[in-house]
């Protein structure tokens, strides 16, 4: 029995591959039976086939790009807390502002629905966003196992939502309990996953669940370089890290500068609160200590008491052991209390300005560790919650707060001092960054993630969105005599770009030309693709580090002294600012990019107009008592020698600096002693240099020779003076004047020093902008080695 299958109509390329198969069958068939046959006439050659199927090829191809192309890619946002909605409103808001590009989708969850913690919600609705879903997950109770079941509750309700939702990537926030719970259910669902503040370090459960949902999410979006680099050592693959900073930067670097700050505070802290007067409080439970963190938060309320200040407390969050909290503020009477405001709920843009210009903040919130820090808002930051963190200078943390006492003093040392602002966590460009991070993704790539275990790479490489260098840079102004010049310096000691202008003679008019070419600076940086991690400032006299204050300036920059010169700079910038001397900034610079670099002991000497050097020694820089160590041109070599400017007599800068030898020029050009044959007419010159002076040396003016002599002299005993004192192994020249003095230094050394200092070298620097290279190290060093 034969069984014939139903047709199916063929379409029009099965029909010609049809009829082409057919004539070959006659041809073979007539070979083999010694017959020739012609072949019947068809409509289409086969090149014409060919070409026809070839066309319809691409047609469908194009059709099918443009398809893609069109489509917009759906984005679901979930958002379980006050706290993570403040980091996912930026995104929210890009992806709401692209509409050709994206269709976003709103999840509401978690604590967001409970009206013991303010019922959130509706902060996103006040904000215009349609929320898709709100899914009721916490289960009520005041144990660990609470949140195991809040877990499961959510784990039960999301499959419906995302396979309605249908989404194609998932933003998911943090290290909540819930935030787990949309990893686990997104991945288990083939959606892709995106993870906001991955890799960071913060002390606690926390930390287990952030890496759990790290390892789920498909693309990651971090704040910090070492978080990127802990992803990339967890053997994510670095394309998929963007390094974008904290989107809540974006809001508040935007928004804390408000003119009516002042009656937000009094809104919420009363009448006759006052700026820098008030402290904000917020603790939360530590689920793997719950008993200890309960203790620590009674203490605190106890020294906020007894500190006597206006304090704004927050409820703390939903997480096990906050009931208790609760109990133990009802059970003191803060609520009640004439100094004290306990609220559920503040909006983030007002939270902002009460922060911003707060006296101190207190707690364990990562607020106090993140968003704080961009103001300068001094922290305490209690126990053990957020002590892996990176923190600016204005945290201070106490660890063990086990006695009442030791926090009020703790917020006796905190309590109305200003930091400078720190941007470890974010410049104000995060949400572009991530924008872009989006529009990137390839729904087409595998879904399923790869591990990659790769050598951690080094500090300068960083992955941008572009998939190319971000540049880490600093911002270098060096402050001379006749110029300030700014520069845009990269991790490799490039100068990506200089701005040069006349030092202006007023304090006044300085502040605001520094600040001017620094905005044009950083304005520039971003067309650059240079992220700027702070400012370097290089100037003469004496400087304290540590305050960021010019003591005393020298007589070449005048209204220059008892100048706080890092508050205006950071204020403006919202970057941490380091200060130092011209001369420390020379050996800084040496010991990062020249000479210096791995060598233990060295002492680096600037030669130019006068004579500043500094001092490294077992690798750090020697700043002395009063932060005069290194005034290496006032060594005296002469008892009854020139009087220098610093009043004394004898000083090296006396012999061999550049204004020494143009003041000695200029006395034998006065006595026409100095012009020789085969120098240029110095009639012609506007004025006579030091250079006229070796020049004419060198053409042998004998009078002009002896200055030479007596300046390398001066300067070789001076230099041994040195090597008999701190016996560095190299001296490194600086300066116009270095090459001139190698020589006859190396000379004095040989023939004055002590034996076991005979054979230490003299170099000349190979840098063209020590100072600008030395202020921008001061950023570099610290920013990237900043851990705690």
């Amino acid at each position: 029995m034969i069984r014939r299958e139903a047709k199916r109509p063929k379409k029009g390329g099965e029909k010609d591959r049809e009829r082409g198969s057919s004539e070959r069958e006659r041809e073979r068939s007539g070979s083999q039976s010694g017959l020739t046959m012609r072949p019947r006439p068809i409509g289409r050659n086969p090149h014409e086939l060919y070409y026809l199927r070839m066309q319809r090829t691409r047609e469908k191809t194009d059709k099918m790009e443009e398809s893609k192309a069109m489509r917009k890619l759906r984005v679901c946002v979930a958002t379980c807390n006050r706290a993570d909605y403040s980091k996912l409103a930026p995104i929210m808001f890009g992806i709401k502002a692209n509409p050709d590009e994206f269709e976003l989708e709103v999840v509401v969850l978690g604590s967001h629905l409970i009206d013991d913690y303010g019922n959130t919600f509706r902060m996103i609705e006040q904000d215009d966003f349609d929320i898709g879903s709100k899914l009721h997950t916490i289960v009520r109770g005041e144990d660990e196992a609470a949140m195991v079941e809040s877990v499961g509750l959510a784990l039960v309700k999301l499959p419906d939502v995302l396979h309605r939702l249908r989404p194609d990537v998932l933003v998911v926030h943090g290290d909540r309990f819930d935030a787990l719970a949309l990893a686990t259910a997104a991945a288990l669902m083939n959606i892709r996953i995106l993870h906001l503040e991955g890799g960071e370090v913060s002390g606690t459960i926390d930390d287990s669940i952030r890496h759990s949902i790290s390892k789920l999410a498909h693309y990651h979006a971090c704040c910090t370089r070492t978080a990127e680099q802990h992803l990339i050592a967890m053997c994510e693959d670095h394309t998929r890290i963007l390094l974008a900073g904290c989107p809540s930067y974006d809001k508040l670097l935007a928004a804390h500068h408000r003119d009516d700050y002042m009656d937000i505070i009094r809104n919420w802290l009363g009448d006759n609160v006052k700026e820098h007067d008030y402290i904000v409080a917020l603790q939360h439970p530590v689920t793997t200590d719950i008993k200890n963190s309960i203790k620590i938060y009674e203490l605190m309320l106890d020294a906020l008491i007894s500190f006597n200040k206006r304090t704004l407390v927050l409820f703390p969050n939903i997480d096990a052991g906050s009931k208790e909290m609760v109990r133990v503020m009802r059970k003191k009477g803060v609520e009640q209390h004439p100094n004290f405001r306990a609220v559920k709920h503040v909006p983030f843009e007002q939270f902002i300005q009460l922060v911003c210009h707060a006296g101190a903040m207190i707690g364990n919130s990562s607020c106090g560790v993140r968003e704080a820090g961009a103001f300068g808002t001094p922290v305490i930051n209690l126990g053990s919650r957020q002590t892996g963190r990176e923190t600016g200078e204005n945290v201070l943390h106490v660890r063990d707060a086990d006695t009442q006492n030791k926090i009020y003093h703790a917020l006796e040392l905190q309590f109305g001092k200003r930091y400078p602002c720190s941007k470890i966590y974010g410049d104000g460009n995060a949400v572009p960054r991530i924008m872009k991070f989006l529009q990137a993704i390839d729904l087409d790539e595998p879904l399923q993630k790869t591990f990659c275990f790769p050598p951690i790479r080094e500090w300068d490489i960083s992955q941008d969105i572009d998939h190319i260098l971000e540049t880490q840079s600093a911002l270098a102004i060096d402050l001379g005599g006749t110029n300030l010049r700014v520069a845009i310096v990269s991790m490799r000691g490039k100068i990506v770009k200089k701005y040069s202008h006349a030092n202006p003679k007023t304090y006044e008019a300085r502040i605001e030309l520094i600040l001017k070419m620094c905005a044009e600076a950083v304005f520039d940086a971003v067309h650059l693709n240079c992220r700027i991690l702070g400012v370097g400032v290089s100037t003469g006299g004496r400087v304290n580090p540590q305050e960021g204050v010019i003591l005393h300036s020298t007589k070449l920059i005048q209204e220059w002294s008892s100048i706080d010169i890092r508050t205006p700079i950071s204020d403006a910038l919202h970057l941490p600012v380091w200060v130092d001397n011209d001369g420390n900034c020379a050996a800084l610079a040496e010991k990062k990019f020249g000479h210096g670099k791995g060598v233990e002991n060295f002492v680096t000497i600037i030669t130019g107009t006068g004579i500043g050097g500094g001092i490294i020694q077992h690798n750090e820089l020697i700043h002395g008592s009063t932060f005069c160590a290194a005034e290496l041109g006032h060594i005296m070599v002469s008892l009854d020698g020139p009087e220098c400017m610093c009043g004394s007599r004898g000083c090296i800068e006396a012999y061999a600096s550049g204004m020494a030898l143009q003041k000695e020029a200029k006395r034998l050009h006065d006595e026409e002693l100095l012009e020789v044959e085969g120098m240029v007419d110095l009639k012609k010159a506007e004025f006579v240099s030091a250079i006229h002076l070796i020049n004419a040396a060198r053409l042998g003016n004998s009078k002009a020779g002896a200055v030479l002599r007596t300046a390398s002299m001066a300067l070789g005993v001076g230099i041994v003076n040195i090597l008999h004192v701190v016996n560095p192994s190299l001296v490194i020249l600086s300066g116009v004047l270095a090459a001139h003095y190698q020589a006859p230094v190396q000379q004095v050394i040989g023939q004055r020093a002590l034996t076991s200092a005979q054979r230490i070298q003299v170099l000349i620097s190979d840098l063209e902008e020590p100072a600008l290279l030395g202020a921008a190290s001061m950023v570099l060093d610290y920013t990237t080695r900043r851990i705690y």
